[in-house]
């Protein structure tokens, strides 16, 4: 049964690494930890020499404050961790978990504890905040009812994990009441340097908290990461991957921090700091097999700094969206067939195959998800992937998940929710006996590309269906007009395929499959706000 009170729970969020005993006393200093800091820029394309644009972001603490009724736990100089706080909590409750405190000269001891030291005090404030919030007789709350959302950047993305994932580190009442957790630029599966792991050894500053057999230790994730040598996996017994999402950052080119040479060393393909590759999670069954992707979305965004991603418009939208959000969109494309030039069918090719997407709202300036081929954000498939039969599911493209929000129409009035979605799919570099062959190749040509604009109607009381329309661009521009069917799965969800592509020589076609569900469905008798 839902929550009368959800999807509006305590927010606690654990912000990331402060390598350097500088950088740990600044956060320490601030009380939000870098939750309240906003921004007035941002990239329009990937060219730094051209201006940024202007578009002002209060900062992550304020806008839910104006737009969700949320409010810090502050009271009179005191945190509610210290012993002198007295009082209860509203559910609708900012809190920021403070764990570097501990290790910084000016309110701790100097020396940085280890990592599961930090995911077991996660718990402890959990079920701090849980026991003020089931003292406020306005919440009308019993413990075994309380819930929470966790949102992480960077590192603590990994304090949640090792506590959510790891018995060891907490307390299972405390793991019991999290309802989803965000991560903003979560290095899930290691951080990289010159496209080498973070080494075991290099332990000055916690740098190996980030090298992937300390990972696999902390984790509770020694036997997949044996099997697999990856980190990135959330087992499904531990935390429900649905009920995850991870943002990621594709920006480098804005991450300043060493002097630049941290981007420098991350490479192309990252933030700055974490590469893409690495910054998102995969759930794994009892069997420890492959179950479903996490949520992710993509913005052109850098680890931190001005242009940084959680001080950013459109983190922020992904994380409201997810936490308070009202329909979830999965976006796959399945592929059919391919077809090479003619010039070179039945030859021995080699080809990399780049899928890009946009997705945005409807009235919005921004994306809720961006990848393109000039970020390095797009997903790949080699030709022989697309063409093996023996490799089916690397036809199946997970791309993104949006969620779509009553809050948020332009017209409140039109009970529909809309939102156009770009696909592309870039002309490969074709290799033929690996040489590049060079005949009718343009540079940046399309093998695909279209926006389609999908209007869809939730139901509006149980057992209703739903109703969805799409049209594409190339069409007719800013209209959904053609219906569009679905089926149901067993999980109550639903799946609607739009066809796109040619038969051209180059060419190719497939399927872009939406899995769409209801998403925060209330608890009988009460309506989302």
């Amino acid at each position: 049964m839902a929550s009368p009170n959800a999807p509006f729970f305590p927010i606690i969020y654990v912000r990331g690494y402060a390598m350097t005993e500088r950088e740990q006393d600044e956060t320490t200093a601030d009380p939000f930890c870098g939750f309240n800091l906003g921004s007035t820029v941002y990239r329009a394309t990937p060219d730094k020499t051209k201006p940024a644009k202007k578009f002002v972001f209060e900062s992550p603490v304020l806008r839910l404050m104006s737009d969700f009724g949320y409010a810090d736990v502050y009271d009179n100089g005191l945190d509610i961790l210290d012993s002198e706080w007295e009082g209860s909590i509203s559910l609708r409750s900012i809190v920021i978990y403070r764990y570097y405190e501990q290790a910084s000269a000016l309110l701790g001891t100097g020396k940085t504890p280890d990592i599961s030291q930090f995911a077991r005090g996660l718990s402890d404030l959990i079920l701090r905040v849980r026991d003020l919030a089931c003292a406020n007789p306005d919440n009308r709350l019993a413990p075994e009812d309380f819930r929470c959302h966790l949102v992480a950047h960077s590192m603590g993305g990994l304090v949640c994990r090792a506590f959510l994932q790891n018995p060891d580190l907490g307390d299972d009442q405390a793991r019991a009441s999290v309802d989803k957790v965000f991560t903003y630029a979560t290095p899930h599966n290691g951080i990289d340097v010159a496209g080498i792991n973070v080494p075991q050894w290099l332990s000055a500053a916690d740098m190996n908290n980030f090298n992937r057999e300390n990972m696999a230790r902390y984790l509770k994730l020694e036997a997949l990461y044996k099997k697999t040598q990856r980190v990135d996996w959330l087992p499904e017994e531990a935390f429900p991957s649905e009920r995850f999402f991870c943002m990621i950052g594709t920006n480098r080119s804005d991450y300043d921090v060493a002097l630049g040479l941290s981007r420098t060393f991350a490479g192309h393909g990252s933030d700055g700091l974490v590469r893409i590759e690495n910054a998102s999670v995969w759930g794994v069954n009892a069997r420890g097999k492959f179950s479903a992707p996490c949520a992710t979305a993509y913005t052109y965004r850098s680890h931190s700094g001005y242009f940084g991603i959680v001080n950013s418009e459109e983190a922020y939208q992904n994380l409201t969206r997810f936490l308070f959000g009202d329909v979830r969109v999965d976006i796959w494309v399945d592929i059919d067939s391919v077809q090479l030039p003619p010039e070179i069918q039945g030859k021995a090719v080699n080809a990399l195959y780049q899928f890009e997407l946009l997705a945005s709202p409807r009235g919005k300036r921004w994306y809720l998800t961006r990848r393109m081929a000039e970020e390095d954000s797009v997903a790949c498939r080699s030709h022989q992937d697309l063409v093996d039969p023996a490799k089916k599911d690397a036809r199946s493209i997970y791309l993104s998940t949006v969620f779509l929000a009553n809050r948020a129409r332009v017209n409140p009035a039109r009970p529909s929710l809309a939102y156009g979605m770009t696909l592309g799919v870039r002309v490969p570099d074709y290799e033929v006996e690996r040489k590049f062959w060079a005949d009718t190749h343009y540079e940046g040509g399309y093998l695909f590309r279209d926006t389609v604009i999908v209007e869809m109607v939730p139901p509006q009381t149980p057992g209703d269906a739903w109703t969805t329309r799409f049209g594409w661009q190339s069409d007719n521009v800013g209209h959904a007009t053609e219906s569009l069917a679905y089926r149901t799965l067993k999980t109550g969800k639903q799946v609607m395929t739009i066809a796109f592509g040619n038969d051209n020589a180059p060419g190719i076609a497939g399927r872009v499959r939406f899995v769409v569900s209801a998403w925060n469905a209330p608890a009988d008798g009460q309506e989302v706000q």
